[in-house]
């Protein structure tokens, strides 16, 4: 009977031994389903994008292709590694299809900027061999009346020589600013992010090393005084509605504070929160809802 209770003693302790195995190795690997949660998410951001869906399509179809694999990986039973790693390059293939389409966007800014300098160089060509045609027959017949009107044509053509050149040189500060300030093209125009990492949690106060990282967003309007930006502020879904609008419209306030005392004029700047409206990432994960907490500074599209 003693020998009896010793094996079962024995097998009870073995299946709680096997049982703590089971837990610890569970709680050393990540859940898959959060990973991806995430795909899931930012995939879903991407394909609501219209910039995104025009301009990056197949890169889009990839991601979504990525997304599907692994969601039928976890619907199959497969480990959660395997799951997390399938996640891991859907989100990565999001990603590039964002990126993609914001620079197919940038290139489609320079190349209208492009088209109006060639514009220009065309009309200087024009006016060039309209000034060689009143030549010849300023010399075919010379009167006081086409002497005069030579003058005019040779000032005139210097005038469009030196507009096209000015607009090539406005073209190349263009293209250079705005990949200085990391700016990604949009149908609205070009919009500088600022994250919240310039503010303390939950206030609305710039940080003295913020204050820092507008000195060349302050520097570039200060260059371009035509310019108009719209500062826009963005939070998380954390705490009340109310309170989420009330702290990104101080944020954007504070930031065109911040711009008016580096030397911006007022009149080029507006401010308005959005509270934790238009989300770029998900508000599931930490590193979502500080994607989301967030001001954007909007360059309205030039018309060309």
């Amino acid at each position: 009977m003693k020998q009896r209770l010793i094996r079962m003693s024995s097998h009870r302790l073995g299946l709680v031994v096997t049982a703590l195995a089971v837990l610890a190795g569970c709680a050393s690997s990540p859940p898959a389903h959060e990973a991806l949660e995430e795909a899931r998410s930012r995939l879903s951001d991407a394909q609501r994008q219209p910039q995104v869906a025009a301009l990056a399509p197949s890169e889009l179809a990839r991601a979504s292709e990525a997304v599907q694999q692994a969601t039928q990986a976890q619907a199959s039973g497969e480990g959660a590694a395997r799951v997390s790693h399938l996640a891991y390059l859907g989100l990565q293939q999001v990603v590039i299809a964002e990126e993609t389409a914001s620079s197919r966007a940038a290139e489609a800014v320079v190349a209208g900027a492009s088209a109006e300098r060639d514009r220009l160089r065309l009309a200087t060509r024009t006016r060039e061999t309209e000034l060689a045609r009143a030549r010849q027959s300023t010399a075919e017949a010379d009167s006081a009346a086409k002497t005069e009107a030579l003058s005019r044509a040779e000032a005139a053509t210097r005038n469009e020589r030196e507009l096209a050149s000015r607009r090539e040189r406005q073209v190349m500060d263009l293209e250079t600013q705005l990949r200085d300030l990391d700016a990604r093209f949009t149908d609205r125009g070009a919009i500088v992010t600022l994250g919240d990492l310039l503010f303390d949690t939950g206030e609305a106060r710039l940080r003295p090393e913020g204050t820092r990282h507008l000195d060349r967003l302050a520097t570039f309007l200060r260059r371009t005084p035509a310019g108009r930006a719209a500062i826009e502020g963005y939070t998380d879904n954390v705490g009340s509605a109310l309170a989420n609008q009330v702290l990104s419209t101080r944020r954007a306030d504070a930031v065109m504070r911040a711009l008016i005392e580096l030397g911006v004029p007022a009149d080029q700047l507006s401010t308005q929160g959005f509270g934790e409206e238009n989300p770029v990432a998900t508000n599931g994960t930490a590193s979502g809802r500080q994607m989301n907490r967030r001001v954007e500074v909007v360059f309205a599209r030039a018309a060309h």
